[in-house]
């Protein structure tokens, strides 16, 4: 599944990243890091970013980079 897919509130834990590296580093710099507990908070409407959490940091994460992010519920 992906970060796109997880349900409001749902925690899970990242599992694979982009292909492309440029993608793969911005997400690591953000703290989306292979082994990184996420949960989804909220999704912003309109076809808005999506707001995750990693820790104590709330992300915005945009739907596209989103979908290319896989998952694993915890």
């Amino acid at each position: 599944m992906t970060l796109a897919e997880l349900a409001r509130g749902a925690a899970a834990r990242v599992v694979a990243l982009p292909d492309d590296a440029d993608t793969a580093s911005q997400c690591q710099s953000m703290g989306l890091q292979i082994g990184a507990s996420v949960e989804l908070v909220r999704r912003a409407p309109f076809g808005g970013p999506l707001h995750v959490r990693t820790g104590e940091v709330e992300l915005a994460v945009g739907r596209e980079l989103a979908a290319r992010v896989v998952v694993e519920s915890t």
